[in-house]
């Protein structure tokens, strides 16, 4: 997938984003350090920020590094719905980023919490299996491969991670919903997410598709949407919202969540989602205009 193609599929799912509520004057700064003076929090995406793949963006966790020495607060707000928590945690220490557990909050964290308020249910699971069940150790879940009977038999389904999701999955996953409708919930809303080979397919991309032929509105758990920013709210405590800053790659994610919760937003022009690109179109097109374009996390 290109990104004017990833682009597009996100403008064609409008309808079931937040609103763009705010617009900002898209100053062009280098890179994070130009923010100190006007920026405590810094909530940081990671996929186009911190790392592309697995490997981390040059000069970034020393970037990072010095804000968190210099007393500001740095967290991590990711759609990282497909890992467990602990491996995901190796994998910043890995590339060379010190956060604390607790300050690197996912769309997993977000669904896992909205699960809490739900009846217990039997859950159709899409995850790498070999992942493994940390996180979901309490949930009733089966994974989705080729039997249609895990399909039929689940009372919802959850969708966290794609990395082995089929087209044949997908199929059995729409069969199954068309024959009897039921809640999907959605642990990671990106269409796209930006590997070191170009450009993956996230479980947001399969649930608007469930969405556009069943009719069935999913629950989407994560950026843009508020209930991953209020994890972070909570981590935070007292803060001001006018010195707090989502910085990210994407406009339909990143961008258009930290306006519609009210904080200020970074988009990263040279890395990840743009990589390479103009922004400038983009941003017209969409509408969705971030206070800052920063040619470097």
């Amino acid at each position: 997938m290109q990104v004017n193609e990833a682009f597009l599929g996100y403008e064609s799912v409008r309808h079931r984003l937040p609103a763009v509520s705010e617009s900002g004057q898209c100053l062009h700064l280098s890179n994070l350090e130009d923010l100190i003076d006007e920026i405590d929090v810094f909530l940081l995406d990671a996929f186009g920020v911190l790392n592309i793949g697995n490997t981390a963006i040059d000069g970034v966790p020393e970037r990072v590094s010095k804000l968190q020495n210099i007393g500001k607060k740095v967290i991590v707000v990711s759609n990282a719905g497909g890992f467990p928590h602990a491996l995901l945690m190796k994998k910043y220490t890995n590339l060379g980023y010190n956060f604390d557990t607790e300050d690197v909050i996912t769309s997993r964290k977000a669904l896992l919490k909205g699960l809490l308020e739900l009846p217990t249910q039997k859950y159709g699971l899409m995850a790498t299996e070999s992942l493994g069940r940390a996180d979901l150790e309490n949930i009733n879940i089966t994974y989705l491969s080729e039997n249609i009977a895990d399909y039929d038999n689940s009372e919802a389904f959850l969708l966290l991670g794609s990395a082995v999701w089929t087209e044949e999955r997908q199929e059995m996953l729409l069969d199954s919903l068309q024959r009897n409708s039921r809640p999907v919930y959605v642990g990671n809303p990106d269409i796209v997410a930006p590997r070191e080979g170009g450009f993956s397919v996230e479980p947001g991309s399969f649930a608007h598709r469930v969405a556009d032929i069943t009719g069935i509105s999913p629950i989407f758990y994560g950026k843009p949407f508020r209930n991953i920013f209020d994890l972070a709210f909570e981590r935070l405590g007292n803060f001001n919202p006018d010195r707090t800053v989502m910085v990210g790659d994407s406009l339909h994610t990143d961008i258009l969540g930290g306006h519609n919760v009210g904080i200020k937003t970074a988009l990263i022009a040279g890395h990840g989602f743009f990589s390479g690109q103009d922004v400038v179109k983009p941003i017209e097109k969409s509408g969705i205009k971030p206070d800052y374009i920063l040619a470097d996390p």
